[in-house]
C-alpha cells in the first residue's frame, strides 16, 4: 500500500456544528497523524470540511493514495461516499468513542452508506486519550497500513437459531398476513440528511411483503391548515391529562411555549389524518432538514405515534421511523406484529446507538434518539403518557422551538432489530438483551453526556462494545420489550431476509 495517506474531516451540511466540533476534531487528527507517524507513514490533509456532496467529489476523486476520515463528530453519509464510490483504494473510517461528539454514530451510518453501495471500507476506533498508548488500535492501524483492510472477528456473528415450533408457528401467522396484504410505509419525504442506507425502496421492499407511497413533505403545512383549534384543544388536554410534562420557558427554551407544542400536535393530526387516507400500515418521517425553519420538530408527534396512548387512538401504534428510515420501519412494523401475536404490548422504540460503558461488570448501550420513542418505555402503562418530558429541542440543531417526547426507560428484558442492504439485497440483524436502570448518579452523567433533552435508554444489547463497532450496519436500532427473538428471526426468514444474529452470549 503507498506510503501516502490522505486524511480528511467528513462534515455536517450545517456549518455551526462543525465550527463547534473543530476544536476535538483539531485534536483528533493531531492524534492520528502522530500514530502514523509512529507506523513510518507520511501523511497530508485534504483541506476543510466535506459539508456538501459536491465537496467530497470534487476533493476526495482525484485521491488516488488511501484515505481515512477522522469520525469524531455528527456528519453526513454522502459526504464521505460520493467521493470514494466506484474507487477500490483503500478507505478507513476513523473514531473516538465520546457520547457527547458522537463520531461512533457518524461512522456507523457512514459505513452502512458505503456498504449499500458496495465500497468495501475498514473502520476502527479508540477511546484513549493518547491514541498510541492503545495497543490494540496501534496493531490494527499497522495492519491496514500494510494491506488496506482490517479484518475483526466474526465470534458474535451467526446466521442460524434453533426456533421453537410455537414461535415458528407465529411466525408463520404474522408472515401469512403480510402476504394477504402488504404492509403500506407512508413515507414523508425521504432519506433524512443523507441517510442513503436507510433507503430501500419498491424495488427491495416489494421482495418481502412491503409497499411505499411517498408523500411529499409539504402536504403537512398544506394539510395542516384545516387542521381546527378544537381538535387541537382536545390533543392538547389528552396529552395533558394523561401525563406529559412540558418544559415550557425553562433555561434556554425561553422561546418554547404551548403554541409550539399546539403546532406539533397540528402536524400529528395533519399525518394522522393521511394515514387513515392512505390507510398505511406505518410511517417514516424525514422532517429534517427541509421543514426545519418551516415547522416545529416532528419528534413530539412521533413519540405519540409510538404509543397506543395518544388523542384520536385507535388502540393501536401507529409504527413511526424518524428520519425516514426504513431500515427501522420495517422492523419495527414487523416486531409490532409478533408482539400482538404474542399477547405482549406492541409498542416499538426507535433510537440510535450513541455511546457505550461498562457498568458492574456489564456493557452497556445508551441509545438515545431525539424523540421517536413511545410512552410505554417510561412507565409500562399502555394507557398513560406519565413519565413523557418535553424539553426544547437544541436550538443549535432546531431553530424552529418544539418539544421532544423524552424519559428515563424502564428496566426490562427487549429484543431489537435492523434491516440494511448489503450485496444489494435486504439483510435483518436481530438481537437480545435487557434495559437497565442505572443509579441516578451514573444515569445523569451518561445523560447529560450525551444530549439530555432526548430519551434516554441503558441497554444490555447481548454484544459488547467491540464486536458491534466492528460489524453492526447503522446507527439506528428498533428496540421492543419482550422476548420475540426466536420470533423475529423466523419471521425475517419467512419474508426472504437475510439474517445475522448479533450475539456474544447465549
Amino acid at each position: 500500500m503507498s506510503q501516502r495517506i490522505a486524511l480528511f474531516w467528513p462534515g455536517d451540511a450545517r456549518a455551526k456544528p462543525n465550527e463547534l466540533a473543530l476544536p476535538n476534531i483539531e485534536q483528533a487528527t493531531v492524534q492520528l497523524e502522530r500514530a502514523l507517524t509512529k507506523l513510518g507513514r507520511t501523511h497530508y490533509r485534504v483541506p476543510g470540511f466535506l459539508a456538501k456532496p459536491h465537496e467530497a467529489i470534487e476533493k476526495l476523486g482525484p485521491i488516488d493514495d488511501p484515505l481515512i476520515g477522522v469520525c469524531v463528530h455528527w456528519f453526513y453519509g454522502p459526504h464521505t461516499t460520493d467521493g470514494v464510490v466506484g474507487k477500490d483504494t483503500p478507505l478507513l473510517l476513523a473514531s473516538n468513542f465520546s457520547g457527547q461528539w458522537p463520531g461512533l454514530v457518524g461512522l456507523l451510518n457512514t459505513g452502512a452508506c458505503l456498504e449499500s453501495v458496495g465500497r468495501s471500507f475498514s473502520r476502527i476506533f479508540t477511546d484513549a486519550p493518547d491514541w498510541t498508548t492503545d495497543e490494540a488500535f496501534m496493531a490494527r492501524l499497522e495492519t491496514w497500513c500494510q494491506t488496506g483492510r482490517i479484518v475483526y472477528p466474526e465470534d458474535a456473528i451467526a446466521y442460524h437459531a434453533p426456533i421453537s415450533e410455537q414461535a415458528a408457528a407465529r411466525a408463520t401467522a404474522v408472515a401469512d398476513g403480510f402476504r394477504r396484504r402488504r404492509a403500506l410505509l407512508m413515507m414523508l419525504g425521504d432519506t433524512s440528511m443523507g441517510m442513503i442506507n436507510g433507503y430501500f425502496g419498491p424495488r427491495l421492499l416489494n421482495r418481502h411483503g412491503f409497499a411505499e407511497h411517498k408523500i411529499d413533505q409539504a402536504w403537512i403545512i398544506d394539510r395542516g391548515r384545516g387542521i381546527s383549534d378544537r381538535r387541537i384543544d382536545d390533543a392538547l388536554l389528552f396529552v395533558k391529562e394523561r401525563g406529559v410534562t412540558f418544559h415550557w420557558g425553562e433555561q434556554d427554551a425561553r422561546d418554547f411555549d404551548e403554541r409550539c407544542t399546539r403546532e406539533q400536535l397540528r402536524d400529528y393530526l395533519a399525518v394522522l389524518d393521511m394515514l387513515g387516507e392512505y390507510r398505511a400500515d406505518c410511517l417514516g418521517w424525514q422532517y429534517q432538514l427541509g421543514l426545519i425553519p418551516l415547522r416545529p420538530p416532528s419528534d413530539f408527534a412521533e413519540g405519540l405515534f409510538n404509543s397506543t396512548c395518544r388523542p384520536e387512538s385507535n388502540g393501536d401504534t401507529l409504527a413511526c421511523a424518524t428520519e425516514a428510515d426504513q431500515g427501522n420501519l420495517v422492523p419495527m412494523e414487523m416486531m409490532k406484529r409478533l408482539l400482538k401475536e404474542k399477547g405482549l404490548h406492541q409498542a416499538v422504540m426507535f433510537h440510535d446507538v450513541r455511546w457505550g460503558a461498562e457498568h458492574d461488570g456489564r456493557f452497556l448501550w445508551v441509545l438515545l434518539n431525539s424523540g421517536s420513542c413511545g410512552a410505554y418505555a417510561f412507565n409500562h402503562d399502555p394507557d398513560s403518557l406519565k413519565g413523557v418530558h418535553s424539553y426544547r429541542q437544541p436550538s443549535l440543531y432546531f431553530p424552529t422551538p418544539g418539544g421532544t417526547f423524552a424519559g428515563e426507560s424502564l428496566a426490562g428484558g427487549m429484543t431489537w432489530a435492523r434491516c440494511y442492504i448489503k450485496d444489494q439485497v435486504l439483510w435483518m440483524d436481530v438481537g437480545k438483551g435487557e434495559v437497565q436502570q442505572l443509579p441516578p448518579a451514573t444515569r445523569d452523567a451518561w445523560w447529560e453526556g450525551t444530549t439530555r433533552q432526548w430519551p434516554f435508554m441503558a441497554a444490555d444489547m447481548g454484544i459488547g462494545r467491540d464486536a458491534l463497532m466492528a460489524h453492526y450496519l447503522s446507527n439506528h436500532v428498533a428496540v421492543a420489550y419482550g422476548d420475540i427473538f426466536d420470533e423475529m428471526v423466523a419471521l425475517s426468514q419467512e419474508l426472504g431476509f437475510r439474517v445475522r444474529i448479533l450475539r456474544e452470549r447465549a
